[in-house]
């Protein structure tokens, strides 16, 4: 199947987020221009809804959580960036963690949302699963599979990366429009013969599905960012951002904590949260490379614009800047507040 702008378009329409309508509406600020300098005073009084879920878990572990200094009435537990995006248009998210690629569709849906904070990564974040029984052995097998394509996140943007690393155009395959929370069904039942997992869901599904032949097969396509971001009417308001700059440290720092305390991380998200073995645990944290938050944000407007230009050159999107995308302002509150070694 062909993807065409329409049927990305459609799929922002189709996402749905439910429980959550008008959650995040609260008591307004007075209005903040853009350009205006950032508050640092947070009235205890103010309240975000927050829709990143290890943060939550992370401050929940090492006792940050009672030390916010502004009220959190929910903490969705949603990730996908078309999901984060209807949240954000139905006034129930104020901010959330997403890859890079979310804040690129909802600039070329013309959806007006600023990233804040930047972390960087250097090893890839999936693996490649295959269907129960596929005869696909590595990505050279790739050609003429029914590949799960998640339009607006992450997961399509590294199946267009190896694609191009492999030689292939989308029109050599067919990638087929899903979100990524129905690649496990989809994977599950065959009607897709490969798409790319995260931890711990590609543990859980090999555990489960190996006996019948599911694989994994590691990708070299790297998603480079892990950003917070937030609607721009949420960073013109100036209760909520100042809540949101109080928050950024608290976010950066819970990475740093995850990686020093691995046995308590372990235990509290991947065994206790996520319901994998700790043995597990141990080995999905070993795959991952340590945190770090760029005092700069020249490569990772870059390296937005190469993503966004990859998008366009699919016919997926409009041409976008990816200046737009960044709310500068923010740009150095993350590493300021960690250790130099985790700072790029």
């Amino acid at each position: 199947m062909s993807l065409t702008r329409r049927n990305l378009l459609t799929g922002f329409a189709g996402a749905a987020v439910t429980g959550l309508a008008g959650c995040a509406a609260g008591a307004a600020g007075a209005e903040l221009d853009s350009g205006a300098p950032l508050p640092s005073a947070v009235a205890a009084d103010t309240e975000l809804v927050i829709a990143i879920h290890p943060t939550h878990v992370a401050l929940q572990a090492s006792g940050q959580l009672a030390k916010l200094p502004f009220r959190v009435p929910q903490w969705p537990n949603l990730s996908a960036g078309p999901d984060i995006i209807q949240g954000f248009r139905a006034r129930s998210i104020d901010l959330a963690s997403n890859a890079g690629i979310p804040p690129i569709q909802a600039e070329a849906i013309n959806y007006d949302a600023r990233i804040v904070a930047v972390q960087t990564k250097k090893v890839p974040q999936y693996t490649y699963a295959t269907a129960p029984g596929s005869a696909i052995a590595g990505l050279g097998d790739l050609r003429g599979r029914k590949i799960g394509f998640s339009q607006g996140q992450a997961q399509g943007l590294v199946v267009l990366r190896t694609l191009k690393e492999q030689g292939l155009t989308p029109s050599d395959v067919r990638l087929v429009p899903l979100s990524s929370t129905k690649f496990l069904v989809a994977l599950q039942s065959k009607q897709i013969d490969i798409a790319p997992l995260s931890e711990p869901s590609l543990t859980k599904y090999v555990n489960e599905y190996g006996k019948d032949g599911a694989k994994a097969i590691p990708m070299t396509a790297v998603d480079y960012l892990t950003i917070l971001w937030a609607p721009a009417e949420v960073l013109a308001d100036d209760r909520k951002i100042a809540a949101i700059r109080a928050f950024i440290p608290f976010w950066a720092r819970s990475k740093v904590w995850a990686r020093e305390n691995r046995d308590a991380w372990i235990d509290a998200y991947y065994v206790k949260d996520q319901g994998v073995t700790r043995a597990d645990g141990k080995r999905i944290l070993a795959t991952e490379d340590k945190p770090t938050f760029p005092t700069s944000w020249d490569k990772a407007q870059a390296w937005q614009q190469e993503s966004a230009d990859l998008l366009v050159e699919g016919g997926y999107i409009k041409p976008i800047k990816a200046a737009d995308l960044f709310d500068r302002r923010f740009q150095t509150i993350a590493a300021e507040s960690v250790a130099a070694e985790y700072r790029e």
